[in-house]
């Protein structure tokens, strides 16, 4: 991890809050890729169109480690994914070597969403993409060859705040759920933990490239007290779907997730915490350097199997 950081720090790259929001997308794109495994080759990757509440058409993209006709009658488990990126930056394309991983090994079809990003689309468009996606994933699974009755929700970063909050809104609805995939989520109102001042300046992750996601998220300061925002406000989650959390030990986000699996444990809801020592935010995208970016794949694939009893 040291020889990754050092080596970001040596390309001297302009930081993603100095570049504009188009920059930073370009940006993203451009270097997701360059520590991820090789991409799995999958024997179905389908384009899907997803509608959501005002008549929009999201793109997503399906992952199945089965062809169509191999898949057993009853349907393949279903996950959607949510590419993390502070709501601004990322997308299908970024995460995509992920997710092809992750339908690999955990023997599951993975849905991932291309939700609406800031600064075009504020609070709470995202959020709604998301519940709306996962709605529409549970009435359609069947149709794409999917068990709706085995259906999870899970995401990085932005992504699990996402997930987190779709698990919320699913209890509410009485839509099952069989596991909330939560990687490094943001889940605090305001970035005022011991981790968020430790490391406010990185590495990989700092505290000025945090503000300037959110503040190109958020339409006033009062969004950031809605736990559609923030998980860990929200009033009530017991019954919320079991958890596995992903951390990160040197990530200004760690705490906040720390705190969140306290939460859900003390509502009677059950946890799997990892927190993989000596690793940065956004370390599960950096298979080819980083041997926990392997493990965290192989964990995550492991609780999908066993949440969906495979």
């Amino acid at each position: 991890m040291r020889d990754v950081v050092v080596r970001m720090q040596r390309a001297a790259r302009t930081p993603m809050h100095l570049l504009g929001a188009q920059g930073a997308k370009a940006a993203y794109e451009a270097g997701s890729g360059v520590l991820e495994i090789l991409k799995p080759a999958l024997p179905r990757v389908q384009e899907l169109q997803i509608p959501v509440r005002d008549g929009a058409l999201l793109p997503a993209r399906l992952y199945a480690p089965v062809d169509r006709a191999e898949a057993p009658a009853s349907g393949l488990p279903v996950l959607l994914y949510l590419h993390g990126g502070g709501f601004t930056v990322g997308s299908v394309a970024t995460h995509d070597a992920l997710c092809r991983q992750l339908a690999h090994l955990g023997g599951c079809m993975v849905v991932s969403l291309g939700y609406r990003l800031a600064p075009e689309y504020k609070f709470p468009t995202a959020h709604n993409d998301a519940w709306d996606a996962l709605q529409w994933l549970a009435a359609h699974a069947a149709g794409l060859g999917g068990d709706a009755s085995r259906l999870a929700v899970g995401g990085d970063s932005a992504g699990g705040t996402l997930s987190a909050a779709c698990a919320i809104h699913a209890r509410d609805a009485g839509l099952p759920l069989a596991l909330q995939l939560l990687i490094y989520p943001g889940t605090t109102a305001h970035q005022d933990t011991d981790s968020h001042r430790r490391f406010a300046h990185g590495p990989v992750l700092d505290e000025a490239v945090i503000s300037w996601f959110f503040a190109q998220y958020v339409n006033t300061p009062a969004d950031r007290d809605d736990w559609r925002f923030a998980p860990l406000l929200a009033p009530d989650v017991e019954g919320v779907a079991p958890a596995w959390i992903g951390l990160a030990e040197c990530d200004p986000l760690v705490d906040e997730g720390v705190e969140y699996a306290d939460k859900l444990r003390m509502a009677g809801v059950p946890v799997d915490l990892e927190i993989y020592r000596g690793v940065t935010h956004e370390f599960v995208k950096m298979g080819r350097a980083i041997p926990e970016a392997r493990q965290a794949h192989a964990d995550m694939a492991r609780a999908l199997r066993e949440a969906f009893a495979l």
